[in-house]
């Protein structure tokens, strides 16, 4: 498969990152962006803007916007940029509406809650033999929407399908670097989110960066067991979808997880900082889905079973915290 054969791409998901993928996707060739809200559709398609969840940031005029998913029927590749947990009802709607078998590129990063499945698992088991793609590293939508230098990872077990895709959606300010580890590749954009949800704690607690940079690191080892326990590369959660992910949304301002954090350390309920947002926080969701698989695989996550237990189990963040600075002291292997 070569670029050419990848001309006319379909996002599915209008919210920040879908719209960022998609303003991409349409500098370099015919692209259509499926979005559930009319109110996005609309201003896309007349205004070139969405307002609701990419304020400020000009869209190209050539990108088409819809509400019709049957309008990405004719498409080479589909991206689907939604949360995790929806994830499953979108490949059902895509086995009714768009049955060819064009490649399918996940930009969704979590577990699937009530089944502990990565998103290419939910996939595979709805959309059998459809090729698989995950796209996934340190990406503020707003920052690549502008224009300004990214870089990602493009995981693919299929070579050729991974390159082409990397040649259409790279930009020379967006560098999608290929790799065919789509577990790790998973597990990093997954893990982060609820070690992001932990240094924002540490912040609104002013606990100090000494404090922070320990928790980045035994966090970047705690994403490690548990990628190597379901067979990703080391390497992987080295690069962009691992350490690069977790120090961006560890310490980028942008981030719902960090910011959700902030406010938690801060003295605020789950229930109020949700109550006030329009967006996702991913990690909310994800640490339960990562503390079962911990336990299932055997495997050592004292940070994100903490955040969990605070998340949905109401356990205070203080005595969280005291759990965790008492347990042994150990060696850094």
């Amino acid at each position: 498969m070569t670029k050419a054969e990848l001309n006319r791409i379909g996002v599915i998901g209008g919210g920040a990152w879908g719209t960022a993928l998609a303003a991409l996707s349409a500098e370099q060739g015919d692209t259509i962006l499926w979005a559930r809200n009319p109110e996005v559709v609309d201003s896309i398609s007349h205004h070139h803007l969405n307002p609701l969840y990419l304020p400020g940031v000009p869209l190209p005029p050539q990108l088409k916007a819809t509400g019709d998913l049957g309008q990405l029927k004719d498409c080479d590749a589909l991206v689907l940029a939604v949360p995790a947990q929806t994830l499953r009802q979108f490949a059902g709607m895509i086995r009714h509406s768009l049955p060819l078998a064009a490649p399918l590129v996940i930009a969704a990063k979590g577990i699937e809650i009530s089944t502990g499945l990565l998103p290419s698992d939910v996939l595979a088991e709805l959309l059998p033999g459809r090729p698989l793609a995950i796209l996934t590293g340190p990406n503020f939508a707003s920052e690549v929407a502008r224009g300004l230098p990214a870089a990602s990872t493009l995981a693919c077990s299929d070579t050729a399908i991974g390159a082409a895709l990397v040649q259409r959606l790279g930009r020379p300010t967006f560098r999608p670097y290929l790799s065919d580890d789509v577990i790790g590749a998973q597990i990093g954009g997954a893990v982060k989110n609820v070690l992001a949800i932990a240094c924002g704690i540490v912040i609104g607690k002013q606990l100090g960066d000494n404090a922070r940079a320990a928790l980045i690191t035994r966090g970047l080892a705690e994403m490690t067991r548990l990628g190597l326990a379901l067979g990703a590369k080391r390497e992987t959660l080295m690069g962009l979808s691992g350490l690069g992910d977790l120090v961006l949304t560890c310490s980028g301002t942008q981030s719902r997880n960090l910011s959700l954090g902030i406010a938690l350390g801060e003295g605020k309920t789950l229930a109020e900082i949700m109550g006030a947002r329009r967006s996702v926080a991913e990690g909310v969701h994800t640490a339960r889905a990562i503390e079962a698989l911990a336990l299932k695989h055997g495997v050592d996550m004292p940070i994100c079973a903490a955040i969990d237990a605070v998340l949905h189990r109401q356990a205070s963040i203080d005595h969280m915290l005291a759990a965790l600075l008492a347990r042994p002291f150990k060696t850094e292997a």
